[in-house]
């Protein structure tokens, strides 16, 4: 039968364990705690965009930004809006759940209290001005817009970009309510209006993909308008660019345009708000590439997306943004997929604890431990050595029979100690140099 050990002699001591271990563990548990704290939550799955009006642009890119979020398991939810003013009172509206706005370049100005961040420039916005035919002159055309004075403009609707870059543009040439009727509407219904004899002129602002764009361009009795001022509009108004829509650019078969056509565009931006999840900008910022980085009738290919530009510089470039596009893809979402991604990048702070407070703790941990229990006998042996001192100085100051009692209670409380076996070794070597002192004492003093 194994015998049990002498409960002084235990392998460890769960006393001294709990006086030790408890407040490193209380220490490591604050560090995980506070780490905790900084932990950024699970990325939702679903991000609200407001877009624009049926058949616009932004409407057609807000579904291809759908389809690449879904593979990722990001629900992409449209709100149809009026276009950039809407949007971006939107976005300022804590009320309303939205996530991303497009916006317009120039038709938005930051406040002070805006905790919007913008992902860049997305694409040029061509300004299209289509007339009525019979309005210029037999074999002419229109090249100012000075010519659309008194006559029925469409300037798009209440709460869109467009409008606000057509009564810019229609200011700079003098021309508002008291000498143009100027009408509030836009999207597929101008080529009815254009039909019924409703407007002759009308302001669109779209890629030439928009569903609206594309059908004025097809429609009989309509012309493109060929800004002759359209370099001085961009040097008077910076958030502008002139551009050219070369001769057949839309149809080359049907030399559609039948002239080089200068243009006036200005540049789109997608804006966040700065509660927007960092993980869905990281996605944004790879579908902004994948949409908007091919060739186009205006662009380069890999032109865009891009961090600098007029449409963002009123609007601060959103870190996760600039990050993109200074890096690329972000490392982990380049070898796993983007739930395992996002996981480790959310737990990652959890290491700051484990390296700073739980490894230095493990270390340090044995050693309070070991100095716990040996500052139990080394107290033993200080008043040993207290004893033996006052014997080499005075041995009659008290009797052998009393100097050895002073001994025997140092032994038996050396005895009592609950010292784990590890240091038993001191225990025996203690008893060992009481056995000296006391052979100190026999030889110091006499018997009584």
């Amino acid at each position: 039968m194994k015998a049990r050990l002498p409960r002084r002699l235990r392998e460890y001591s769960p006393r001294d364990l709990l006086i030790v271990g408890l407040p490193l563990l209380l220490l490591v548990a604050a560090g995980f705690w506070l780490a905790s704290r900084y932990i950024k939550p699970a990325p939702p799955d679903t991000l609200i965009l407001a877009t624009g009006a049926g058949g616009g642009g932004y409407q057609r890119y807000g579904a291809a930004y759908k389809d690449v979020l879904a593979r990722y398991g990001i629900q992409v939810v449209e709100q149809p809006t009026a276009g950039s003013t809407e949007n971006l009172a939107r976005l300022r509206d804590a009320e309303r759940s939205v996530d991303a706005a497009f916006v317009q370049g120039g038709a938005a100005r930051a406040q002070d209290d805006d905790a919007l961040f913008s992902l860049g420039d997305l694409y040029y916005e061509p300004l299209w001005i289509f007339y009525r035919a019979e309005l210029a002159d037999a074999g002419g055309a229109l090249d100012r817009l000075t010519q659309l004075r008194g006559r029925r403009i469409a300037v798009g609707g209440i709460g869109s970009g467009t409008r606000h870059l057509a009564i810019e543009l229609l200011e700079a040439n003098q021309i508002d309510a008291r000498n143009a009727r100027l009408i509030d509407r836009g999207g597929p219904a101008l080529a009815r209006d254009f039909a019924a004899g409703r407007i002759d002129a009308a302001f669109v602002v779209g890629p030439a993909q928009s569903a609206t764009v594309w059908t004025l361009l097809h429609t009989p009795g309509l012309r493109l308008m060929s800004l002759a001022h359209a370099e001085a509009y961009a040097r008077r108004l910076p958030h502008l660019t002139r551009l050219v829509l070369p001769r057949g650019a839309i149809d080359v078969a049907a030399d559609l345009p039948p002239r080089d056509i200068g243009m006036l565009a200005a540049t789109a931006t997608l804006l966040v708000r700065e509660d927007t999840h960092p993980a869905l900008i990281d996605l944004l910022m790879q579908a902004l590439s994948e949409v908007h980085g091919g060739p186009g009738i205006f662009q380069r290919p890999g032109e865009f997306p891009r961090a600098t530009g007029a449409s963002g510089a009123d609007f601060p470039l959103s870190p996760e943004a600039q990050r993109y596009y200074t890096s690329g893809r972000p490392f982990l979402q380049r070898y796993l997929p983007f739930w395992a991604a996002t996981l480790i990048d959310r737990m990652v702070v959890m290491l700051i604890p484990l390296f700073a407070v739980l490894i230095p703790v493990m270390r340090v941990a044995p050693g309070l431990y070991d100095w716990r229990i040996k500052t139990r006998i080394y107290r033993r042996y200080g008043e040993l050595k207290f004893i033996e001192a006052e014997v080499e100085a005075e041995p009659g100051h008290l009797t052998r029979a009393e100097w050895l009692a002073r001994v025997d209670a140092i032994e038996r409380d050396a005895n009592r100690l609950p010292v784990p076996l590890a240091f038993a070794n001191m225990v025996y070597t203690l008893r060992g140099h009481i056995e000296l002192v006391r052979a100190t004492i026999e030889r110091k003093t006499r018997e009584p």
